[in-house]
């Protein structure tokens, strides 16, 4: 019996995607879960890594701030200046972008430049 080969192309490790594309000369930021409280969607460590055009791997949300997170990434890129940002449901801003669980979390954003 023969299996059939396991798709990974989605598990793919966002710190290696950011060594990957600064390789290919790409701008690139990192946002990292740096704190959560109550019912958090991602773990404290979780990452998202950014190119300077939006594009994105990784998940620092599940999906409910990672726009957000995005714009936030590309200014910073623009910017060479890191920031911290914090969504959760008491936060306006949080519904607005759908961060409903219940919970709280902080993301450090990161440009990122190739050794």
């Amino acid at each position: 019996m023969t299996q059939a080969p396991e798709n990974t192309s989605h598990l793919q490790d966002p710190l290696t995607v950011a060594q990957s594309w600064l390789g290919e000369g790409r701008s690139v930021a990192l946002a990292t879960v740096v704190e959560t409280w109550g019912s958090a969607p991602r773990p404290v460590g979780s990452h998202l890594v950014i190119d300077g055009e939006g594009n994105f791997e990784g998940s620092v949300s599940g999906g409910c701030v990672e726009g957000a997170v995005v714009f936030e990434a590309v200014e910073a890129i623009e910017t060479g200046k890191p920031k911290m940002l914090e969504f959760g449901v008491a936060d306006e801003t949080a519904w607005e972008v759908g961060l409903s669980c219940g919970g709280r979390i902080r993301v450090y954003v990161e440009p990122v430049e190739a050794v």
